[in-house]
């Protein structure tokens, strides 16, 4: 995939991202500030507006450089801030390359998935975003050699977390504030990633999420 092809599926997945702001609202108001569906809009937004003017000459990290400015930009948030920071760490270990495969998607998952960590001091079983993006990250890695089932298996893996973290009690942000409360609540961020990863896969596919 080039940057003009990744530029593409990312403005396809991010108009259907938008779709589910409703639910993201409302899980964010159970457990946050209620803000999550409208920083998910904004975002998605600006991105699609940016990239519509990116230069002919970029490269893939170029485009997720240019997808992190723009989504933070929109959104004064912590999670708009976690979010871009994760982008920008992701864009640095694809460097200079002109295309980019499912080995490459799970090496910039990765990276995303530890600056997260370390900007958010979170790690697995808070009850984050992480806890959906390092299955999902290590599901890319595993299937990397063929690009359809690797994003199945990170969508399930997901998917898998999303549902079985419910059960947890949150342990940062705002969410923690309900301390057993938050317990049988779906995690707002780690529901939203999975979202994506199903919006990449609609928008490829055609289907709807």
């Amino acid at each position: 995939m080039n940057a003009a092809e990744l530029s593409k599926a990312i403005c396809a997945s991010l108009a259907k991202m938008t779709e589910h702001a409703d639910e993201l609202r409302d899980l964010d108001q159970a457990l946050g500030d209620g803000d999550l569906g409208i920083t998910i809009t904004a975002g998605a937004r600006a991105v699609i507006d940016v990239l519509a003017g990116l230069d002919a000459s970029a490269i893939p990290s170029d485009v997720v450089k240019v997808c992190a400015k723009a989504f933070a930009s929109a959104n004064p948030s912590t999670m708009a801030a976690l979010v871009a920071g994760g982008l920008l760490a992701g864009s640095r270990v694809w460097g200079d390359k002109t295309n980019i495969d499912a080995a490459d998607a799970a090496d910039f998952v990765k990276a995303a998935a530890d600056s997260i960590a370390a900007r958010g001091k979170a790690q697995l079983g808070d009850k984050t975003i992480l806890d959906a993006i390092v299955p999902a990250a290590d599901a890319l890695a595993q299937h990397a050699d063929d690009g359809g089932a690797a994003l199945a298996a990170a969508i399930a893996a997901a998917d898998k977390a999303v549902t079985e973290t419910a059960a947890l009690q949150s342990q940062r942000g705002r969410a923690a504030w309900l301390q057993e409360r938050s317990i049988g609540a779906k995690d707002p961020g780690a529901t939203a990633f999975l979202r994506f990863l199903q919006c990449w896969q609609s928008a490829s596919t055609g289907t709807n999420v």
